[in-house]
């Protein structure tokens, strides 16, 4: 699963780190995107310059987290605005959990970490992103996200509503401080059949999240896991994507198949159903070296074809969406 892999990740990014930074370059590999150091991190990266394969305008760069520190995010803020990223960004905190009264995550460092503290460290990256912006009209729409793997709690439908709670008070730290001509607060969840098969917690935990009515989008950033049918049905896979109000979709494009997938919901949702997938763009996962996905262009033109193929064309899929990671 890509959660263990990304906690795996997670020791490597530190060890690649301190190797990069004390020994010649013998690579041509993008540096990670969080490094221990934002000023390091930062000159790496203007010293070992990296090609952006298959760039497509409105792209963001989203990251798997390890921290929630204000001065790190504060630096993934302020280069994602100089790399002129606009759209929606995910930072992935990891799997909900609830730990002495308080609702949060267990980051991919395995620390646990109260909502509370996510949004201090989001109006880091917020801070940096608009003090590094480089024209008025920048805007990002920054999510909180989190997944529907294995949650440890004692209600879902709280859960999600202390996510709406806390996107929510972002929305009004970024006003009082000046920062919401350039970021918008919203939230997402990696909602993934495979992990909550029968759907209960993941359709809690969006019910809980709309019940306070705040007016931010959540996003499922996630996958269908063989298509409708193979685990969840037509209906529950389109509530999470559009058929909840609050709810929009950067759907998992890594391959055609995947696009298959959402455009047979898509067409679904379309002709039977009488409503549409609200489409936010498609999210891939782009690295060098690796070929686990389509790139941004590729994995949106095939969305695109797929759901001509599948005749859901009606259904609008906006340019761009995210990129799990830098490329």
């Amino acid at each position: 699963m890509k959660y263990v892999a990304a906690l795996a990740a997670a020791a490597a990014t530190a060890l690649s780190v301190v190797t990069a930074a004390t020994a010649a370059p013998t690579s041509t590999s993008l540096l990670p995107a969080l490094a221990p150091h934002p000023a390091l991190w930062l000159k790496l990266l203007r010293e070992h310059p990296q090609p952006t394969p298959d760039r497509q305008p409105g792209t963001t760069v989203s990251h798997y987290e390890q921290t929630v520190s204000p001065k790190l995010l504060q630096a993934q803020g302020c280069e994602a605005a100089q790399q002129g990223r606009t759209g929606v960004a995910i930072l992935d905190f990891g799997q909900p959990a609830y730990h002495k009264g308080h609702y949060g995550v267990n980051l991919f460092s395995g620390e646990f970490v109260a909502n509370w503290k996510i949004t201090e460290g989001m109006l880091g990256y917020a801070t940096g992103y608009a003090s590094c912006a480089t024209s008025p009209t920048e805007v990002l729409t920054l999510a909180r996200g989190t997944s529907n793997y294995h949650p440890d709690l004692p209600s879902a439908y709280m859960a999600g509503r202390a996510w709406a709670r806390e996107t929510h008070e972002l929305t009004g730290l970024l006003a009082a401080d000046g920062l919401s001509q350039h970021v918008v607060s919203a939230a997402g969840d990696d909602a993934e059949p495979a992990w909550d098969p029968h759907f209960h917690k993941t359709h809690d935990f969006f019910r809980g999240f709309g019940s306070l009515h705040t007016g931010e989008t959540l996003y499922d950033y996630g996958s269908l896991d063989g298509g409708i049918g193979a685990i969840w049905s037509a209906k529950q896979a389109l509530y999470v994507s559009g058929g909840m109000r609050e709810a929009k979709v950067l759907p998992e494009i890594y391959s055609r198949a995947m696009a298959r997938e959402w455009a047979e919901l898509a067409t679904v949702a379309q002709h039977r159903l009488h409503t549409k997938v609200q489409f936010a763009g498609v999210l891939t996962q782009v690295s060098p070296g690796c070929g686990c996905s389509l790139g941004p262009s590729a994995a949106h033109r095939a969305l695109q074809d797929e759901l001509v193929d599948y005749g859901a064309s009606q259904t609008h899929v906006p340019v761009g969406g995210s990129n799990m990671g830098d490329y």
